[in-house]
């Protein structure tokens, strides 16, 4: 039983009649599968003619013939016979040679709404963004929100309580992991994905990169996600495990690969008092953090590092563009912004300690900013104070509180 991803074709629906591109991405294949059939659905549901809904599957066996920029092109116009509208589905469209070429032209030529998918490291990745500069709008699927589990969960039958949020910061939210119910398999199975990530959309023969190399790098960088380093800390990890040396222009070529097949994310720091994004990019975290729990030895539950990452991808979830703060005394931990208005956001795991309290509240006292201010953690009793307001983190992932905007 398939979990319909209501909150994405909310936001993709303004964007169904739009001679924009629509690009769907993310790290999960199936996910973004599962928008475009829904997205099929809706329309045939809305009355438009079936035979006006072009859907390719580019891994279906039925299609292998299609290969080329031309081979691709023939196979759409094949399917056009008037001049009413069309809508064109593409999945994985990566296997097609220069298919930004086909795209330009359908955009150009036909009186066609355009939705495609590939594989993430290829999709995205010069190309297609040259060639269709301001034709294209991007939709990243993610893994399941913890709000997403409690639906998925409850749809098939299985039980969800509040304390699973242990179980999805360890584990993360991939959908076809909770079918397996025994750590083992878990983490087998997430381990296996990865692999096959990796195998797919970066380490090809095509890009011909060191497989040694980038699995320590990134190894590196999934443990540590949520924490700042450099691109030195790495190599310093890397020469002292292999006794040799690894150039900086690797490293950064290879988180880069990280970032485009949508296994982290980078976070740029915004200058609170100067109001701009900085252009450094110094911190990254795991677009789930099941992949980073398969590169640690252990999970600490009270590794705050942790907790950020989910709240991080809770927060691109609603549709925040998401930055850390710099203040000149320090950094707040989360400077939310979402039509054009703003919050600020600590994140701890427990607050037992005045000490602890005063730290994680005492973050805002060099802003001046008047935007709402939050601390979130996994107490029950609210802390709120000083006009600051406390948020228990589960509360926050299954939308029982929200936040305000300034």
């Amino acid at each position: 039983m398939r979990l319909v991803r209501e909150s994405y074709l909310k936001r993709l629906r303004p964007y169904y009649e739009a001679d924009l591109i629509k690009v769907i991405t993310g790290v999960r294949r199936a996910g973004k599968s599962v928008i475009l059939e829904s997205i099929r659905d809706e329309l045939s549901a809305s009355g438009v003619a079936e035979d006006h809904i072009v859907y390719i599957n580019l891994e279906d066996l039925n299609y292998e013939g299609i290969r080329t920029a031309g081979d691709l092109h023939r196979e759409i116009t094949s399917r056009i016979a008037d001049q009413g509208r069309y809508y064109l589905f593409i999945d994985e469209i990566q296997h097609v040679e220069a298919f930004e070429k086909a795209l330009a032209s359908f955009r150009a030529t036909l009186n066609a709404s355009i939705f495609v998918t590939g594989s993430n490291s290829q999709l995205l990745s010069g190309e297609l963004a040259t060639l269709l500069t301001g034709r294209t709008v991007e939709f990243e699927i993610l893994p399941f929100s913890f709000s997403e589990v409690e639906a998925y969960l409850k749809l098939n039958g299985q039980p969800f309580e509040d304390d699973l949020i242990y179980d999805y910061l360890k584990w993360g939210g991939f959908p076809l992991r909770f079918d397996f119910h025994e750590e083992e398999d878990i983490q087998r199975y997430l381990a296996n994905l990865y692999t096959g990530i990796l195998n797919r959309d970066i380490l090809t023969r095509r890009n011909r990169m060191d497989r040694k190399i980038f699995m320590d790098v990134a190894m590196y960088v999934l443990s540590n996600a949520g924490k700042e380093f450099s691109a030195e800390s790495i190599m310093d990890y890397y020469e002292k495990k292999n006794h040799r040396s690894v150039s900086q222009r690797t490293v950064y070529n290879y988180i880069e690969k990280m970032q485009k097949a949508f296994l982290i994310h980078a976070v740029q720091k915004f200058d609170i008092v100067g109001k701009t994004a900085l252009q450094a990019k110094q911190k990254y975290y795991a677009v789930d953090t099941g992949f980073r729990t398969i590169h640690t030895n252990t999970i600490h539950y009270e590794d705050t590092f942790f907790l950020e990452n989910l709240v991080y991808n809770e927060l691109l979830f609603q549709g925040f563009t998401v930055f850390t703060g710099k203040t000149h005394k320090g950094e707040v931990d989360f400077v939310a912004i979402r039509n054009g208005k703003k919050c600020f956001i600590q994140v701890s795991y427990l607050m037992t300690s005045p000490s602890t309290i005063e730290r994680e509240f005492g973050a805002f006292a060099p802003i001046t900013d008047a935007s709402p201010k939050y601390v979130l953690s996994l107490d029950r009793i609210d802390l709120s104070r000083d006009g600051i307001a406390h948020i228990n983190i589960v509360d926050f992932l299954l939308h029982r509180q929200t936040l305000a905007l300034t």
